[in-house]
């Protein structure tokens, strides 16, 4: 009997060690991992980039005898290459961002056409360098961007009269012309200082009197009045100074 009682505290004291040992051996349960929360890309700063696309200009000719009187000489349009920079600032607030921007850009902008008030002469409008000063409002999608623009615009150019049949030019005006521009965008940061976008801009130029002080043509051909649109579309790369457009993880 005295030594079944001694095998048996034997036991029990045996199952009582090899117990805290086989729970210190089990593994513990690792913490879940912190959700990821993704980037909150941020549109404000100063920025610098270059453009280069496309441009269209239309004009109509009406050429004024002494009196004022207008004879219509026709319209007629003319595209080509442009190319130039930016530099602006935009302010993000939530989802809304706001901006202003000046651009300037070399364009190649010609046309030659016959006077329909005189087929021995013809005209030829060129324009050769457009500017915009423009505000921007805008709706960011974290690294989209859609926005819309207005301000003012401003083009260089220059108005001859030629002969027709031998291209000589026998009159010419230059011109600054002011007025206004719409637009809209759309630009993507596919870095956190570095953004790619695509725009449309209209220009309303109005119209303008041109005086064209020669001696070598009639004086019903010494004033006009022209008329003048631009549309423009423009591919864009930008770069945001200052870390300001680098992303923003949140932190817990």
């Amino acid at each position: 009997m005295k030594s079944f009682l001694l095998a048996t505290v034997g036991l029990v004291a045996l199952v009582g060690i090899a117990a805290p040992a086989s729970a210190a051996d089990m593994a513990v349960k690792a913490r879940p991992p912190a959700p990821v929360i993704a980037p909150i890309y941020d549109w404000t700063g100063f920025y610098i980039g270059g453009n280069g696309g496309w441009g269209q200009s239309r004009n109509c000719w009406d050429f004024l005898d002494a009196a004022g009187f207008a004879v219509a000489s026709g319209c007629r349009e003319r595209s080509g290459g442009l190319a130039g920079g930016q530099i602006g600032y935009r302010w993000q607030a939530s989802q809304w961002v706001f901006g202003v921007e000046a651009q300037g850009d070399w364009a190649d902008l010609s046309n030659t056409r016959i006077s329909l008030f005189n087929p021995f002469f013809s005209t030829r409008t060129q324009t050769d360098a457009i500017g915009l000063f423009t505000g921007q409002i805008g709706y960011a999608w974290n690294a989209a961007l859609f926005y819309v623009k207005g301000g003012a615009a401003v083009t260089s150019n220059r108005f001859s009269i030629l002969e027709t049949a031998t291209g000589f030019e026998r009159a010419a005006a230059s011109s600054t012309r002011w007025g206004g521009v719409v637009g809209v965008g759309f630009e993507y940061g596919f870095a956190p200082n570095w953004s790619f976008g695509v725009e449309y801009d209209h220009l309303f130029l109005g119209d303008t009197n041109n005086t064209f002080t020669t001696a070598a043509l009639p004086a019903a051909f010494l004033n006009n009045r022209i008329s003048q649109d631009l549309d423009m579309v423009t591919l864009r790369l930008n770069y945001r100074f200052g870390g300001y457009g680098s992303p923003v993880v949140a932190k817990y």
